[in-house]
């Protein structure tokens, strides 16, 4: 072969290897890059052209798919009771992306992970169109509705979160206001105009937040109850009616400021119980005094506080401080200064005390299954920590069942059932000048001493009348029809 023959084989040999490596690049290294990437139209349309799975709550899905009459996108979601489920399904949209369960299942609900190859491979081979997974939730449709329904009736803004202790399954996950993920399924005008509508700058409401998981709220005296098992648990105290060393007035340290009760109530060495009872600020901030800063963080980390909880759809961390001066423990010990709180985590807390003191790890998804039912995963219930040893646990049950059987806690109360729980009233705004936040947490007891539910409620409610809000009048009315869904959907 001559010269200039051998140098255009070369050329041509360059230029098919640079083509080789070039396709493998693309073919293997960038795919996954190429796939995700937003500007990826095709991906886009692939992504819509295939039904989705459902989301599934007690049998029945909550979700849907309709056929779209123009564009691209041969399919878009469709929601059912949207706004009551917004907070637990989340929304995806042809235009914006998804969030919550459709984005953390995406996978499985556009029918591209991996453990439906099989499945996938079954239908093409036998002519069948595509179908996404389905997900399976652990939530109760009546516990769900008796949630938002109170949330709504209230007015306002608010949120409830209830589980069951035993399995740390999500029952409940509500909040107020919320939005309907259907109208914004879509890509068209209509679907653009809503959007803008749902945006916090738009509307003061920011009803896209989901405040069950991602809002913290100040806890007030709920807070009380971690309060108390850090108490019993470092044995500052050993029982529930021992008087405490709690004078009246109680000047906070390195101040020269009492610690305020509301009213006149009996706290002057007052019983843990008495003071639970009527949510005595200088027993409970004395206490968190006594204790210190590492203590009482210590306890609020084994409730889980400090850590994002991951249901799977993430939520935000709870606070509590440290380095903290003795007089900001203080506060601190009775849910005010900087400490705060999710719903779900105070949940967490009820639930652990009502599970004679085991924390189990909170869940929202029961199972991932085919298009037709057939199981993938199955959700184990899985121990988060133990706060508190099961004597303590027992002894902080008999003081939250007091409080609804005779303390602040009374519209909580359901005959034959016996309920646990703990108002709060949290103060909002410069030098408390909002109205503040209304709070109940509880749970409920049947006759085998088994617990179906534990419920925590938050309500705000900036029209209300300032001397009518509380956390027994606000709150717990709501958390009794939660818990009472619960205990019906068990008969």
């Amino acid at each position: 072969m001559n010269k200039p023959l051998r140098r255009i084989a070369i050329f041509c040999g360059l230029l098919v290897l640079s083509l080789l490596i070039r396709d493998n690049w693309l073919q293997y290294v960038k795919a996954d890059t190429l796939r995700e990437d937003p500007h990826n139209r095709r991906v886009l349309i692939a992504r819509y052209a295939t039904p989705r799975g459902d989301i599934i709550v007690g049998g029945n899905p909550i979700t849907g798919h309709t056929e779209t009459t123009s564009g691209d996108f041969k399919f878009k979601r469709t929601y059912k009771d949207g706004a009551m489920w917004a907070p637990v399904t989340g929304f995806v949209s042809q235009a914006y992306g998804a969030n919550q369960l459709e984005s953390v299942q995406d996978g499985i609900l556009s029918g591209t992970d991996d453990r439906l190859f099989f499945r996938n491979t079954l239908d093409m081979i036998t002519g069948k169109e595509k179908e996404g997974g389905n997900v399976v939730t652990t939530l109760n449709a009546a516990a769900q509705k008796a949630a938002y329904e109170g949330l709504k009736n209230q007015g306002g803004k608010g949120a409830v979160a209830a589980i069951e202790p035993s399995t740390g399954k999500i029952l409940a996950l509500a909040s107020f206001p919320s939005y309907d993920p259907s109208t914004i399924a879509g890509g068209s005008t209509s679907d653009e105009e809503a959007w803008k509508k749902l945006q916090k700058k738009n509307n003061p409401d920011d009803p896209m937040l989901n405040r069950a998981l991602r809002e913290v709220y100040p806890p007030g005296s709920t807070f009380k109850v971690v309060t108390a098992a850090a108490a019993l648990e470092n044995g500052l105290y050993k029982t529930a009616d021992e008087k405490t060393d709690s004078p009246l007035p109680w000047t906070m340290p390195g101040t020269v400021t009492p610690l305020k009760n509301e009213g006149d109530i009996p706290c002057k060495n007052a019983t843990l119980r008495v003071s639970l009872q009527w949510s005595c600020n200088s027993v409970f901030g004395k206490i968190g005094y006594d204790l210190g800063n590492d203590e009482m963080l210590e306890q609020a980390k084994k409730f889980g506080f400090t850590t994002e909880q991951f249901t799977p759809v993430r939520t935000t961390a709870s606070v509590f401080s440290e380095d903290m001066a003795p007089s900001e423990v203080a506060l601190s010990s009775i849910g005010q200064f900087n400490t705060a709180t999710t719903p779900l985590q105070m949940a967490m807390v009820t639930s652990a005390i009502a599970n004679n003191g085991t924390l189990m790890k909170p869940y929202m998804v029961d199972e991932l299954q085919t298009h037709n039912f057939d199981a993938l995963e199955k959700t184990e219930p899985e121990e988060l920590s133990k706060p508190m040893s099961a004597e303590n646990a027992q002894i902080l049950q008999s003081m939250m069942e007091t409080v609804v059987q005779d303390g602040t806690g009374k519209k909580a109360q359901i005959e034959g059932v016996k309920v646990g729980g703990k108002t709060g009233t949290a103060q909002h705004g410069v030098d408390n000048s909002e109205n503040p936040y209304a709070w109940f947490i509880s749970y409920a007891k049947l006759s085998d001493d088994s617990s179906p539910v534990a419920v925590a409620v938050v309500v705000e409610d900036e029209n209300a009348v300032r001397d009518d809000i509380s956390g027994g009048g606000l709150a717990a009315p709501i958390a009794k029809s939660v818990m009472e869904a619960v205990i019906d959907s068990k008969k």
